[in-house]
């Protein structure tokens, strides 16, 4: 348990105008805040209280539904009041500025969160993926999200530190008794245990990688020569004119980058430069920058002039995209269909449209592929920090293959230590305290 005794006050919903606004209060003085503040000797656990609330001066502020939570069956694991006002932000900041005078003291960003991992309450994978949820870019993203804040993630981990430290049991016995080597077959049996570890941990990162976009929205870039509609598909993508749209090739010299929702995804949309050879440093700047925006994105729409005969230009196209095609999703699809169709390139179009017209075919296109990319059910890390901790672990157990093949069981011993401490960073790390207060103050005020 925190040793914590300060009691910590926020608005726990986001600026603006709305029906309801709540302020959180959390601490061992939070049921006499609340008191002072309403008028009222005491609260019934769990149950909704319409109560006044009342100013320093004694003067009415708002009539609001008030909450007690008694510690440890709150979420920080403390006693919590949550003050359920009339929305906008004049009442709220004034029974922030109330409670703040009686003794609370006003929260730091995450610090709820960090509380209640403190106490036992979440681990790191669950608060990650509280703060995560919060920004979800689509109905998928949401669902993974709560089914790690049930502890999907945590139990995952645990069985992996379970399995190493069974192997570790081996090692350790015979360190003490050194005089004993390891009998061939236990370390057969130790190596192929490792084995299948590295496969279950591989398949987790790359489910996780494969699915990165889910948490950050997928990105998609549009590529292509210059003129052939890359813009009026954007502006039709997104229902309004955000693009400027020329007959004059090169018209966008940088990338353009928009969020769109395809059916319940939120997905950002990049506009990229004509890729040809360049006649300026400017344009071959932008054309760079589309070559990276392919590089980086998720879902890739090669388009083409349906118009016009297939030039160099459009050949250097198709070669690009076809680099990625093997990584990546790749969309081959033809534009300007109501016009005489002279393009001659040997490949298989996805979809053919008029941007200026309608692209709803593209839409449908894209949302099944969107609406595919979480058929796995493989556990999902959610965060660099997990995957960076994950890929850590697994070559600490690749490395301890040879101390093992060589009798060094100090060296074995401690490569799967680390493997171990590396894992227990995603959910619960021994010790890290400057760790905890960088990932901690990423989270929303009140959070």
């Amino acid at each position: 348990m925190t040793t914590t005794t300060d009691t910590i006050a926020a608005i726990a919903t986001a600026n603006g105008v709305g029906s309801i606004a709540i302020v959180r209060i959390s601490g061992d003085a939070a049921e006499k805040i609340a008191s002072l503040v309403t008028k009222k000797e005491s609260f019934k656990p769990r149950h909704a209280t319409l109560s006044n609330i009342y100013n320093a001066k004694d003067e009415l502020i708002d009539e609001a539904i008030v909450l007690l939570f008694k510690g440890p069956y709150s979420f920080t694991g403390e006693d919590v009041v949550e003050f359920q006002c009339h929305g906008g932000s004049v009442v709220a900041q004034s029974i922030l500025k109330t409670v703040l005078h009686y003794g609370a003291r006003l929260a730091e960003p995450g610090e709820f969160s960090k509380r209640a991992f403190f106490n036992g309450r979440i681990d790191l994978s669950e608060a990650e993926a509280i703060a995560k949820l919060i920004e979800a870019k689509s109905e998928d993203a949401a669902k993974v999200l709560a089914r790690q804040i049930k502890g999907e993630l945590r139990e995952f981990i645990e069985e992996v530190r379970e399995e190493i430290i069974h192997i570790l049991a081996y090692s350790e016995v015979s360190i003490d008794y050194a005089e004993e080597d390891l009998p061939r077959d236990i370390i057969e049996q130790m190596m192929q245990k490792m084995k299948i570890l590295i496969a279950s941990l591989q398949r987790t990162l790359q489910a996780s990688k494969s699915r990165e976009g889910l948490m950050q929205g997928f990105k998609v870039a549009i590529v292509g020569k210059p003129n052939v509609g890359k813009s009026s598909l954007l502006n039709a993508l997104l229902h309004y004119e955000r693009a400027i749209v020329s007959d004059i090739a090169g018209t966008t010299r940088d990338t353009i980058e928009e969020q769109v929702r395809i059916g319940s995804h939120l997905i950002r949309i990049v506009d990229t430069a004509g890729i040809r050879e360049a006649s300026d440093e400017i344009e071959r700047i932008g054309i760079e920058r589309s070559k990276e925006a392919i590089e980086q994105s998720d879902i890739v729409i090669a388009l083409f002039d349906a118009s016009k005969e297939a030039d160099e230009e459009d050949k250097k196209i198709l070669k690009l995209v076809k680099e990625f095609a093997g990584e990546k999703k790749v969309l081959y699809v033809k534009n300007k269909i109501d016009l005489p169709q002279r393009l001659n390139l040997n490949i298989e179009f996805d979809v053919a449209i008029n941007a200026k017209e309608s692209v709803d075919a593209l839409v449908e296109k894209l949302e099944e592929i969107l609406d595919t990319t979480n058929t796995s059910q493989e556990v999902m890390l959610i965060s660099t920090r997990q995957i960076h901790a994950v890929e850590s672990a697994i070559g600490y157990i690749k490395e301890a293959f040879l101390p093992l093949e060589e009798g060094e069981l100090e060296i074995f011993s401690f490569c799967l230590n680390q493997a171990i401490k590396e894992l227990g960073s995603i959910t619960r790390p021994f010790e890290n305290d400057e760790m905890l207060d960088k990932m901690f103050s990423s989270f929303c005020l009140g959070k």
